[in-house]
């Protein structure tokens, strides 16, 4: 059946920006950022007000409905939304679906597998384009409703958990940040008494480019407690054919980890650019990002810094105070008013940061290890998730796997 025949399809709408009262209510403003998250979408970074909603009324969108990008590089990511929102012209929307014909999980999880297929029925300009006429003209196979919800609870219970556990990492991480802002942002790690360092009257003294800190504690910069490796062009290290591979991990496998489209790269690359589980990496070109890798072994792409500690510093520790820093990174650029395009190494030597004592570090890291130890389990559990989802939802769709009552 055609999407038309399915569902109401609704090219989005931005309401005028020049009218501030429509900005910052409690209705969520979709934008093709907002679908490279959940499958279920339940914040975005924009909202609107009642009065921007009403301004684009038309375009606005009700109950379960599915989201596709529709322009650019955005093309084919989707996301579902079960609540009021609005999106921008840059998504189509099918909404108000005919549920005696179609559950929209199951049009959600098609649309998933279609990216390169909705490219290819694009307009060919500058910007690919997917209109609505073209996108409410595409033809979906739809098997019975029964066969639907069974593909659809299937998949979306892995999707539900993958979420949960998300949640769940979320709240560690944050718990994690606490710790470590208790410690090095106000100074109240424990003292030789137990007692919290500055709250209980411990010495600080005024460093010069940076401002108050514990006596003692020196200054210095990123590549004082680290080294930063840069990934390799790996185009230029692709395997010749039966020759031992890695994946390739990029932005992209950082975002959603390793799936049968990753590149592939010789696996004889330097040590220093081969990823193990739980090394530290650093986007550091237009997306600034920190994380702990939790995919298996892989190369590493251009773009992206291994962070590899230096003597006396731990990996629990390095992990927070670049995460800490990248949140100044961000800052300086918007009080200049400009955009970090990318981290480089001038930025780098250029930081100031306070140096800890190493059993101080020591002491941070045992207080969070327990923790970055279950985010990291969390994680592997979901990019297992992933593969398994991945692995199902082309084979339900095709008719090659079929669920037993």
């Amino acid at each position: 059946m055609k999407i038309k025949d399915i569902g109401h399809v609704v090219t989005g709408k931005t309401p005028s920006t020049e009218i501030d009262e429509y900005y910052g209510g409690n209705i969520m403003f979709i934008s093709p950022s907002d679908l490279h998250g959940d499958y279920l979408i339940e914040e975005s970074e924009k909202t609107i007000t009642e009065e921007g909603l009403n301004s684009i009324e038309t375009n606005s969108i009700g109950g379960l409905s599915v989201l596709t990008g529709c322009i650019g590089w955005d093309m084919g990511n989707v996301a579902m939304c079960n609540s009021r929102c609005a999106t921008n012209q840059q998504i189509n929307t099918i909404t108000r679906f005919n549920e005696s014909i179609a559950d929209p999980r199951y049009v959600y999880y098609w649309l998933k597998g279609k990216k390169d297929y909705l490219f290819s029925i694009a307009s060919v300009t500058r910007t690919p384009i997917l209109s609505k006429s073209v996108f409410e003209d595409i033809d979906i196979p739809i098997p019975c409703l029964g066969v639907q919800k069974k593909v659809a609870n299937l998949l979306s219970n892995i999707d539900e958990k993958i979420r949960i556990n998300s949640k769940i990492n979320d709240y560690l991480e944050e718990m994690a940040k606490t710790i470590y802002d208790y410690w090095f942002a106000q100074y109240d790690f424990p003292d030789e008494n137990g007692k919290p360092y500055k709250s209980s009257g411990g010495k600080m003294q005024n460093i010069s480019d940076f401002g108050i800190a514990p006596c003692d504690w020196k200054t210095g910069n990123l590549y004082d407690i680290a080294n930063f490796i840069n990934g390799l062009a790996c185009q230029k290290y692709r395997p010749n054919e039966n020759e031992s591979s890695l994946p390739v991990i990029k932005i992209r496998e950082m975002h959603e980890g390793i799936s049968v489209d990753s590149e592939r790269v010789k696996a004889d690359l330097p040590q220093n650019n081969i990823v193990n589980t739980g090394d530290i990496l650093f986007s550091w070109s237009a997306s600034l990002e920190v994380q702990r890798w939790a995919g298996t072994t892989g190369g590493l792409n251009q773009h992206i810094f291994k962070v590899i500690p230096n003597d006396g510093y731990t990996s629990s520790y390095v992990y927070h105070q670049l995460k800490a820093y990248v949140v100044k990174f961000i800052q300086m650029a918007e009080a200049r008013k400009t955009t970090m395009g990318h981290i480089t190494s001038d930025h780098l030597k250029q930081s100031v940061i306070v140096l800890p004592p190493e059993n101080v570090i020591q002491k941070f890291s045992n207080s969070v290890d327990m923790i970055h130890a279950e985010v990291s389990r969390i994680n592997m559990e979901n990019q297992k998730l992933c593969q398994i989802r991945n692995w199902l939802l082309p084979m339900l769709m095709n008719g090659q796997a079929t669920i037993e009552d």
